[in-house]
């Protein structure tokens, strides 16, 4: 975070109910477009990193590479 950012009065997990639902995110491009993407959060899927991981795995491409390595190393599903 920068030092100008300030969050007096901020309130944790205030948007977090109404995320877990489907909503629609709006982009505004420079050219005056508006993209607009519906995201539907499917919670059976979805895994959440601790803090003290998310400098090693900013993004599920970093998280999957490192879980591909460990596959050999656990038993067999049947």
């Amino acid at each position: 975070m920068q030092p100008e950012y300030d969050f007096t009065g901020g309130v944790r997990g205030k948007h977090h109910k109404v995320m877990q639902e489907e909503y629609s995110v709006s982009v505004h491009k420079e050219n005056r477009e508006v993209e607009t993407q519906d995201c539907i959060p499917r919670k059976d899927d979805t895994i959440i990193l601790d803090p003290d991981l998310r400098p090693y795995f900013p993004d599920s491409e970093s998280a999957n590479r490192a879980l591909r390595c460990l596959v050999p190393l656990l038993p067999k599903r049947v």
